[in-house]
This record gives structure tokens, C-alpha cells and sequence, in this order.
């Protein structure tokens, strides 16, 4: 096997150690999450995310960016609204632990929002709904079995 050089060669352990050396990467935490809502629905998008999903708002650098937004509040991390066009609805998401699923689904139910149930994965109990902007959300709650 080639090392850094063109011309040396290193045994296979010791050429691997020091890539994975260089290519480590230490994740401390999720920060944010960013969705995209059609820019003609953003202002009700950000009334959805107060007052059905109960997040809190908090400042927004905007002189930042070039286009508008809003950040909240969820657990210990940030939802991010942009904006950008509407797409159709996907399986890309964002997957959110919650603890209490049941009533979760029945506040979401209770706001007129459309549950899909998902396939079983042991040891959670979920559901996905789309928001009414199109993102696709999943909740789940960790139980014991």
C-alpha cells in the first residue's frame, strides 16, 4: 500500500491508524435542525409552530441572511424555519423523542393534523405527520419491552 508519499510504502495497520487518526470526527450534539416553508406561508408556519406545537421563539440574527426566518426552542436544540419553494412530501424528517407519545398524537390529532403510522422498530413507539407546510416530522417515545 502507497503512504503520503508517492514513492513509500507502509504496512496496511499503520497506514490505516493514521487515516482514521485525520478523518476522526468527535459529534458532541445535534444544534439545530433546519425546515424549508414556501415563502408566502411562512408567517403561518411560524403561528403553527407556537401555537399548535407549543415551541418558543427565540432571536434570529437576521441581518445575517438574505432571506427571512425564524429560530425556536425544541428540547436542547433549535428548529430553524427558512424559506424556499414547496416540494413534495418525502421520506426525508426529522425524527423527534418525545415522552409522552400518546398525548402527543392526540394534541396533533386534536389540531386537525394527519398521523401516518410507521413500522414497528422495537423499543419505540412512533408516528410521523407532515406539517402543514409539507415537512415530514416523526415522534417517538423510547419504552421498555
Amino acid at each position: 500500500m502507497r503512504g503520503l508519499f508517492y514513492n513509500q510504502t507502509l504496512p496496511l495497520h499503520i497506514n490505516y491508524q493514521f487515516f482514521q487518526m485525520l478523518m476522526s470526527i468527535t459529534f458532541k450534539r445535534i444544534n439545530h435542525f433546519h425546515i424549508c416553508i414556501a415563502p408566502e406561508r411562512l408567517e403561518e408556519a411560524k403561528d403553527f409552530y407556537i401555537n399548535i406545537i407549543g415551541l418558543e421563539m427565540i432571536p434570529r440574527p437576521d441581518h445575517v441572511f438574505a432571506s427571512p426566518g425564524y429560530w425556536f426552542n425544541i428540547g436542547d436544540v433549535q428548529l430553524h424555519l427558512g424559506v424556499e419553494r414547496s416540494l413534495p412530501f418525502t421520506d426525508r424528517h426529522t425524527a423527534i423523542e418525545v415522552t409522552d407519545i400518546l398525548a402527543a398524537q392526540k394534541h396533533l390529532e386534536a389540531n386537525g393534523i394527519v398521523i401516518y403510522p410507521q413500522p414497528k422498530v422495537r423499543g419505540w413507539e412512533r408516528f410521523a405527520f407532515a406539517d402543514p407546510f409539507g415537512n415530514r416530522m416523526e415522534l417517538l417515545q423510547i419504552i421498555n419491552e
